[in-house]
């Protein structure tokens, strides 16, 4: 695990929130944790997709990927704080920054 990469604790609360990906044809779906990680890096350090260190994949399946939950509304349901939802998990992972 790299530093700035989900925790077990994180992951076990927004594991299950995510939708299950299934593979196309005879490729296998990759494992959503390792997406997520991906997404979150570039997301954290503002680098270009084409950028996205090598551990997280490849850059364009973690960035089609990011699109499909984005179009999904995962990424709205993550973020909006519901009456069940830990305050601060996503919040404390991901913070914005202005240049």
């Amino acid at each position: 695990m790299a530093r700035g990469d989900l925790t077990d604790h994180e992951w076990a609360v927004i594991g299950p929130l995510l939708p299950s990906e299934r593979g196309r044809w005879a490729r296998p779906a990759g494992d959503n944790r390792l997406f997520l990680n991906g997404m979150l890096h570039v997301l954290r350090t503002g680098c270009p997709w084409r950028d996205m260190h090598e551990r997280y994949g490849k850059w364009n399946s973690v960035y089609v990927r990011f699109r499909r939950w984005a179009e999904q509304g995962v990424w709205d349901a993550l973020l909006d704080p519901g009456p069940c939802w830990p305050i601060g998990v996503m919040t404390a992972t991901v913070s914005a920054r202005t240049c």
